[in-house]
């Protein structure tokens, strides 16, 4: 497996060694081993969830309030999508900002989210199935979003399906309805970088004396 750290601070993106022979495909999608070594904390699984969604559907912003907020190991075993992890950190010095990662079913890669981060995706593909691998259960009292069209955000939608045909970008109502990033500021939804420094400090092992 390859680590890259990606543009904002507690993502990275995974890309794993396939092994390919005349029957298929043989890869390991995450191990502990290497994902320690590289990101410098465990990943405590709590709940697995899968969506499938259709070409041009984007799902998120969505974050979990700290704690334990919700870090999450993402892959997309079918299909396409361009997933988006958001920096929305009060007081972070890329607050705001955002990096994309290509998941799909030729590369197989996969991004790692840390808690207090932003996170959304689009289908680039009628079909396409995406696995999360969530450190925390689902708490619907502790679940936000930020409006994906944000233009504070600025998130850059792809235009075109994997096979180059245009897609139109769908949101759910809750989505569309979410507030913008200065606004889930402002109603003190965001979690703060140091808030959540100091909730991921326990969670990095320490070195032996």
């Amino acid at each position: 497996m390859q680590f890259r750290e990606l543009a904002i601070d507690g993502a990275w993106e995974i890309t794993p060694r396939q092994l390919a022979d005349s029957r298929g495909v043989f890869l390991e999608v995450f191990k502990e081993a290497p994902f320690v070594d590289s990101v410098g904390r465990p990943l405590d699984l709590k709940q697995v969830n899968c969506s499938v969604s259709a070409a041009g559907v984007a799902r998120g912003i969505h974050f979990a309030r700290i704690p334990p907020s919700q870090a999450k190991y993402v892959t997309c075993p079918k299909g396409a999508v361009l997933d988006f992890v958001i920096d929305i950190r009060v007081g972070s010095p890329t607050f705001g900002t955002w990096d994309s990662v290509l998941l799909d079913d030729v590369d197989r890669r996969a991004i790692f989210i840390s808690e207090g981060l932003g996170h959304m995706f689009v289908s680039l593909e009628d079909g396409s199935t995406v696995m999360y691998l969530c450190s925390a259960p689902y708490a619907p009292g502790r679940e936000f979003g930020v409006n994906p069209r944000c233009e504070t955000v600025g998130i850059e939608f792809p235009t075109r399906a994997r096979d180059g045909s245009p897609i139109e970008i769908l949101l759910s109502d809750k989505d569309a309805a979410a507030p913008s990033l200065l606004q889930a500021q402002e109603m003190g939804l965001l979690p703060a970088l140091e808030e959540q420094q100091d909730f991921l400090r326990p969670l990095t092992p320490r070195s032996e004396a």
